[in-house]
């Protein structure tokens, strides 16, 4: 028992146990604040997001906990000064809401420095659902108006230790999901996909960043960080510094060659944070600059915004493969409602787009912000009805995976084959 409390005081903390020694105050970026001690406190770690609030995790509490920036409204503004576009919709509704060293990221654009993205997927499935695509859609953007060169890494390693699968369906996964990742528009010039299982063994540049951080990151600290315990394989104890080393421009000679001074901007879900942490504490005394960060809130399951979608539950997720028809199904049957009871009632008080899937969903795929909040508006006064609203968000998810899917069937195996193969990339910083 002793011994189970001594590894919950250090995930809590940070810190070995010591008698008669108080916590400190955790700094920013330790590894700390990744599960909640209160039952009442959301759950958030890179493979499970779990609240008990009907409205979702609450972010504000996320960002002091995780030590990091929130996106006000001054930093958007200047990022759209900055690109001169106005700032993509993921950035205007909160959907991006915190960040680290954004504002260092914009100082290097202005005085024309160098940086790059990078961003990732876990190919757990064949089939990626419409959360999967959040990353990636504000990644495109991000690359169309930096005008910056992007690395993403599929890491089918990371699935092949987590899940019950072989090294060949770990790569066939990765592969299917590029196809779907390449279907979002990304300029194949300025844009590398690599597998993990691939990529490791033919770039000793990559390799050797990873064997850098594992020497500089302890046992102890992966397991305050992520949890692991005794019983955990070697080969996730060691998986973190893998998902770091793109983070450092060398680990990519074709692309970059030697340098090791490009810094690198990462916009992902706010779960994948703890591997950033890490990532940002080693990179001081290994030589590199700290990767700047963009995160996002999570994606809501249809049944709620108490966890996020599951690839592996059909019914929680809208796919990327689904039919016009399944869409339809899905959102009129399984979508969670803020409306009330009856029509009688829900005309009187109106509904809660705090808490109903459908508007949550609008918010990320609706464009037009006036539409937005005239939906808004009319559920909350209960002058829309909720089979209203599911209506709404059918005719924008239709069209929108009907154009998806079109997009992907023109991706052949030729050009997943380009993607994926190391090469300069085009960008005209010196």
């Amino acid at each position: 028992m002793l011994s189970s409390l001594k590894t919950s005081y250090k995930a809590a903390t940070g810190e070995d146990y010591k008698v008669d020694c108080p916590p400190r105050d955790p700094a920013p970026e330790s590894g700390e604040g990744l599960d909640a001690t209160d039952a009442d406190e959301d759950f958030v770690d890179p493979w499970t997001v779990q609240t008990s609030s009907a409205k979702g995790i609450d972010y504000d509490k996320l960002i002091v906990r995780f030590g990091s920036s929130k996106i006000d409204k001054e930093l958007v503004n200047r990022i759209e000064r900055a690109t001169g576009q106005r700032p993509h919709r993921f950035l205007r509704r909160g959907i991006f809401f915190s960040h680290r060293d954004m504002h260092q990221i914009l100082d290097a654009y202005e005085n024309k420095k160098p940086f790059y993205l990078y961003t990732g997927r876990g190919p757990s499935s064949e089939a990626m659902h419409v959360g999967h695509l959040i990353p990636f859609i504000f990644t495109k953007w991000l690359q169309d108006v930096f005008n910056v060169p992007l690395v993403i890494q599929m890491t089918d390693d990371e699935k092949y230790l987590w899940k019950d699968l072989t090294l060949d369906q770990a790569y066939g996964y990765a592969v299917e999901n590029a196809k779907d990742i390449i279907a979002c528009g990304f300029d194949i010039n300025k844009t590398f996909i690599f597998s993990d299982l691939d990529y490791m063994g033919m770039s000793p540049g990559f390799y050797k960043n990873v064997v850098k951080i594992q020497k500089h990151v302890t046992f102890n600290q992966v397991k305050g960080i992520f949890g692991f315990t005794d019983s955990d394989c070697i080969g996730k104890i060691s998986f973190p510094a893998i998902q770091a080393a793109p983070s450092f421009s060398n680990s990519f000679p074709q692309i970059f060659r030697d340098r090791t001074d490009v810094q690198c901007l990462i916009p992902c879900a706010i779960d994948q944070d703890p591997y950033f942490r890490m990532t940002r504490d080693v990179a001081p005394r290994i030589g590199y600059p700290k990767p700047a960060l963009l995160h996002s809130t999570f994606f809501p399951a249809l049944q709620g915004a108490q966890t996020k979608m599951s690839a592996s539950d059909p019914n929680s997720s809208i796919f990327l493969t689904d039919t016009a028809k399944q869409i339809k199904t899905k959102v009129n049957k399984h979508a969670f409602s803020g409306g009330r009871d009856t029509v009688e009632e829900h005309r009187q008080f109106g509904g809660n787009c705090d808490v109903d899937v459908s508007f949550m969903y609008l918010t990320f795929f609706l464009e037009d912000d006036d539409k937005l909040e005239q939906i808004r508006r009319d559920y909350t006064s209960g002058a829309m009805l909720t089979g209203e609203l599911k209506k709404e968000l059918i005719e924008v998810l239709q069209p929108l995976i009907a154009e998806h899917q079109a997009r992907r069937k023109e991706v052949t195996d030729e050009i997943v084959k380009e993607f994926m193969t190391p090469r300069k990339l085009s960008y005209d910083f010196q």
